[in-house]
């Protein structure tokens, strides 16, 4: 009886991770806003690491995590890396490519809680006198990330922090613009 049981519980194994090998490899999560600030203004905030974590809304999941800055102040090169709690976790963000009042892309490093790279980026595109924000992050998962995607749905874990982060971008962003002459 033990003997089946065991069997049995052997088999599922298998058959859950045979399931999560045929998941997706890539993902892709991404959300777009039209901003009330103009392509420049916007640019100025993201392109940052010192201006990003005042609207990024991680960041406001730990009040008591640890950012550490180095390399330039804002564009390819800088790097901004945290430390915190396990909601936000640690890792870093290294801007690779930075186009002023168009695009920043970064190369995320996850070291906890679960380790990976992953590309995110902001890109940003006239619409009349507002800006069409667009906040994406995509990559490859690892096995143990398509096992934990069976779980864990990141584009409902991830997106609804990256709506409130482009609403809270835009406000930062409006307040801090120059004013129209």
């Amino acid at each position: 009886m033990i003997k089946k049981l065991l069997l049995g519980f052997i088999a599922l194994v298998v058959v859950f991770l045979l399931f999560a090998a045929t998941r997706p490899a890539d993902f892709r999560v991404e959300r777009s806003a039209t901003l009330s600030a103009s392509p420049a203004a916007l640019f100025a905030q993201v392109n940052d690491h010192h201006k990003f974590t005042v609207w990024n809304p991680f960041m406001k999941i730990d009040p008591h995590v640890k950012n550490t800055y180095s390399g330039p102040d804002s564009g390819v090169g800088s790097v901004c890396s945290w430390d915190g709690n396990s909601d936000i976790g640690a890792g870093s963000s290294t801007i690779i490519e930075s186009k002023p009042g168009e695009l920043v892309r970064c190369k995320m490093d996850w070291k906890r809680p679960m380790e990976g790279t992953s590309t995110v980026e902001f890109t940003f595109k006239p619409v009349g006198d507002k800006t069409l924000v667009t906040w994406a992050m995509y990559g490859r998962n690892s096995f143990l990330g398509k096992v934990v995607s069976v779980f864990m749905d990141c584009d409902k874990m991830v997106g609804p922090q990256f709506e409130k982060g482009l609403i809270d971008l835009g406000a930062v962003a409006a307040a801090s613009a120059p004013p129209l002459k």
